[in-house]
C-alpha cells in the first residue's frame, strides 16, 4: 500500500472542515536535503493486491472525538505500463454532544511505472455533502515536474525536480528501508490536494527478518519494514507535520499494519482481507501493439 495513498495514506477524509489524511504538504528544502543518495540495491518488486482494513479508535487528543471507527480498502492493479491504484476510506465518528459525522472518500490514480505522468481523481464527502472534485495529471522530468488540475479549477502548479508518485514513493520507502538508510525526505505528489506536491518525511523504526508473525500466508516468508511517515506544507514555514502515518510494509509493497494521527484522534487499521492480483496477460514489447490489460495514462480514471 502506498503510503501516500493512506495514503499520505490517507487521500482527503475531512473532520469538523478540517483536511486528514494524507492532505497535508511540506516545510522545503529543509527536509528534502536529508534525502540520501548513496548506492542503494535493485528497486523492490511491488504486488499487485487487494486489501482491507478495519480502523479503530486506539487515542484521543483532547479534541471534540470520543468514538471513530473506519474501513479502508486499498487496490493497486498491475496495468502493464502504469499502476492502477483505488482506495476507499470510510470514517464514522461521535463527538461529545453526541453528533455523528461520516466522511467518505474515493481515490484514483494512473501512474507510469517510470514516473513520468500521473492522473489522479479525488472525491470527498461529509455526512453525504459533496466536496469539490480535485482532477487532473502531473508530469516530471528530471528538472521538475508540473501539476495540471481541472478541478477544482483550472490552473497549474509547479513540481521540485526529484517528486514521486505514490507506488514509486513506496517503493523508494522500503528500498531505503533495506539498504539501512537513515532518515529520508523525498517530495510526494498524489493528486489529494490542489496546492502540488507534499513533504515527506520518513523514519525507519525496525526490521523483520522472515518467517515474519502475520496471518496471512503469501507474506510469511518476506522481510518487513515498520516506519513512520510525517507529511508537511509545502506552501508554509510550519514545521508541524499535518498528518502522521505508521506503517509495517513487507517487500512486496503491501502493509498489514497501519497506524493514522488525525491529530483530534489516532487511529489503528488491522488487516482483515487481502489477496494478490493476477498480472496482465500479456504487455506490449518495446515499440510493439498495447496488448490485453495495456493501459495508456491519457485516459483519466473512472
Amino acid at each position: 500500500m502506498p503510503a501516500d495513498a493512506l495514503a499520505c495514506l490517507i487521500p482527503r477524509a475531512v473532520q469538523y472542515g478540517v483536511p486528514v489524511g494524507r492532505c497535508c504538504m511540506m516545510v522545503g528544502m529543509t527536509l528534502a536535503c536529508l534525502w540520501r543518495t548513496t548506492p542503494v540495491q535493485a528497486a523492490p518488486v511491488m504486488a499487485a493486491h487487494r486489501a482491507v482494513y478495519d480502523l479503530t479508535l486506539v487515542a484521543v487528543n483532547g479534541g471534540d472525538v470520543v468514538t471513530a471507527e473506519g474501513k479502508l480498502t486499498f487496490v493497486l492493479s498491475d496495468m502493464c505500463s502504469a499502476w492502477s491504484t483505488q482506495q476507499q476510506l470510510r470514517l464514522r465518528t461521535v463527538g461529545r454532544d453526541g453528533a455523528e459525522s461520516v466522511s467518505d472518500s474515493d481515490y484514483a490514480v494512473l501512474e507510469e511505472k517510470d514516473g513520468s505522468s500521473l492522473v489522479f481523481r479525488a472525491d470527498q464527502t461529509e455526512n453525504g455533502h459533496p466536496a469539490p472534485r480535485i482532477a487532473g495529471e502531473a508530469h516530471m522530468r528530471p528538472t521538475g515536474g508540473q501539476a495540471h488540475y481541472t478541478n477544482p479549477a483550472v490552473h497549474d502548479v509547479t513540481l521540485p525536480a526529484g517528486t514521486l508518485f505514490p507506488v514509486a514513493h513506496t517503493a523508494a520507502v522500503i528500498q531505503a528501508g533495506q539498504d539501512g538508510q537513515g532518515p529520508i525526505a523525498p517530495y510526494l505528489f498524489d493528486g489529494t490536494v490542489d496546492t502540488g506536491a507534499l513533504g515527506t518525511y520518513v523514519l525507519f523504526l525496525g526490521h523483520d527478518a522472515p518467517p515474519v508473525v502475520t496471518t496471512f500466508p503469501a507474506l510469511v516468508p518476506l522481510a518487513a519494514q515498520r516506519v513512520h511517515i510525517a507529511y508537511y506544507n509545502t506552501t508554509t514555514r510550519d514545521m508541524t507535520p499535518v498528518f502522521e502515518t505508521g506503517m509495517r510494509y513487507f517487500s512486496n509493497g503491501v502493509a498489514d499494519r497501519v497506524d493514522m494521527d488525525f491529530g483530534q484522534f489516532r487511529m489503528s487499521g488491522t488487516l482483515r482481507e487481502f489477496r494478490l492480483l493476477p498480472a496482465p496477460d500479456h504487455c506490449p514489447g518495446p515499440g510493439g501493439v498495447r496488448g490485453h490489460g495495456g493501459v495508456s495514462p491519457s485516459h483519466p480514471p473512472a
